[in-house]
């Protein structure tokens, strides 16, 4: 997964061409939905009937007199008194009021008895008064709660809004949708056509995408989910590795147009056969340019491969004969014989390649056993007419696309799947010597259309 992130990340220019060209189709004719976040607050407003409780502080003013006993603390100091006439009848009518079931009638003696009895008995009741002292709240305390329970109705009805707020901040960015009809697709087709899958095959994927979903409404997830799905069952039966024969030394032309990254391709395989065990050779071929051999011989030297060279002007295809006598000396499993770059239109550039394959036959009649074409994803649907060309001269069994990394034409590699079927061996996107992965036909389709899913 670590490639598919650099893939994606990569292919920002293919995926963020589709994603600002669905966005604008289906912001033509979207239709948001906003039903949900409706349904919601509705069953929050519910608790509002809990207020009703307030009718019940009506009695408030009824408790008011209560604070009239207050004066009562005069008569709770009766049981002093009593204490002093010894007679032991009278202190037992004294708990009766405590409960104080009718504090009125007690009001009536105290006033006339206390006030002379008051200083004589001072030092004695502070050890009785205390347990009075609890029973006089008692009441008070029995009726200010229903004040307090008033209270907490208030944030009570809040609460309602703030949880519908709560619930309804996700529901609230829902994606646009659109009905999928002929105008609709219309426009899927040429956004297809300018992300170079070519009008043949963007057609083709329109048309699978819209079969038994004209009608519905779709969103901009929804298209790419769609897209990637179609475009990964095109892919699925070209992406192949390139295929291992017990032959020695299997011989791998590798062909392309100038600065199709050739090259860069042949160090970076030949790195990873090398660490699956394989002893590999290289041949540089492109004996016109010295800077092509130099370059090739700075791969060999990060690959831990060693490349055979031929002084600059030479026959490429007598290279390409004594590189294969020398692999076959000594035990290689792998020759890699880079060509140079030529234009598929060029005709006598196109024979000379004829020609390095006439004299590798002549050392072994089914070389070369893989002919690997090398395609830079920044020529487009040149890429067609590069692939047709050069399949007939080389007869070309694998293709590599390279440069995904610098162009919004990553479709292009859709059009040479569904065209010619060819295997897909591996892309690149980037200059690293791991920055080259083999094909993987979802992961490669996610991230062409920018979808997550």
């Amino acid at each position: 997964m670590s490639f598919f992130k650099k893939l994606k990340d990569k292919l920002f220019k293919s995926s963020s061409k589709l994603d600002e060209g669905l966005e604008a189709i289906v912001a033509e004719g979207a239709e948001e939905v906003v039903e949900a976040p409706v349904a919601i607050p509705q069953p929050k407003p519910e608790p509002a009937p809990e207020p009703e409780p307030e009718p019940a502080p009506t009695p408030e003013p009824e408790p008011i007199p209560a604070p009239e006993p207050e004066p009562a603390p005069a008569p709770e100091p009766e049981p002093t008194p009593e204490p002093v006439p010894v007679p032991m009848p009278e202190p037992e009518p004294a708990p009766e009021p405590v409960p104080e079931i009718d504090p009125e009638p007690v009001r009536a003696p105290t006033p006339v008895e206390l006030p002379p009895a008051a200083p004589e008995v001072a030092p004695s009741p502070p050890a009785e008064v205390p347990p009075a002292a609890p029973d006089l709240p008692d009441p008070a305390p029995v009726e200010i709660p229903v004040e307090s329970v008033s209270v907490p109705d208030e944030p009570t009805a809040e609460r309602p809004g703030f949880l519908g707020r709560l619930f309804k901040r996700p529901t609230a960015p829902a994606a646009p949708r659109r009905v999928l009809d002929d105008a609709m697709l219309e426009s899927l087709e040429e956004l297809l056509i300018q992300s170079d899958m070519g009008v043949e095959t963007a057609l083709r994927v329109a048309a699978n995408l819209a079969e038994g979903r004209m009608g519905r409404k779709l969103s901009v997830p929804e298209i790419k989910d769609l897209l990637a799905a179609e475009v990964a069952r095109i892919m699925e039966p070209v992406a192949k590795p390139m295929p291992l024969y017990k032959t020695k030394p299997q011989v791998v032309l590798v062909v392309g147009v100038n600065g199709s990254g050739k090259t860069t391709t042949i160090g970076k395989l030949a790195s990873q056969f090398r660490a699956a065990g394989k002893k590999v050779v290289i041949a540089a071929g492109d004996t016109f340019r010295a800077a092509a051999v130099e370059q090739l011989q700075v791969w060999g030297e990060r690959a831990g491969v060693p490349v055979m060279t031929a002084p600059e002007g030479s026959d490429p295809a007598s290279l390409a004969f004594d590189a294969m006598t020398k692999a076959q000396t000594e035990g290689a499993d792998l020759l890699m014989i880079d060509t140079a770059g030529r234009l598929q239109n060029r005709q006598d550039l196109m024979e000379e390649l004829a020609k390095i394959v006439r004299v590798i036959r002549k050392k072994d009649p089914e070389a070369p056993h893989n002919t690997l074409l090398v395609l830079d994803a920044t020529t487009g649907q040149n890429a067609l007419s590069q692939v047709d060309i050069f399949r007939k001269i080389a007869d070309v069994s694998g293709l590599v696309m390279t440069k995904l990394d610098g162009t919004a034409k990553g479709g292009v590699l859709v059009a040479l799947a569904d065209r010619f079927g060819l295997p897909i061996h591996a892309i690149g996107v980037g200059e690293q010597i791991d920055d080259l992965s083999p094909f993987d036909p979802e992961d490669f389709a996610r991230a062409l259309v920018g979808s997550d899913g």
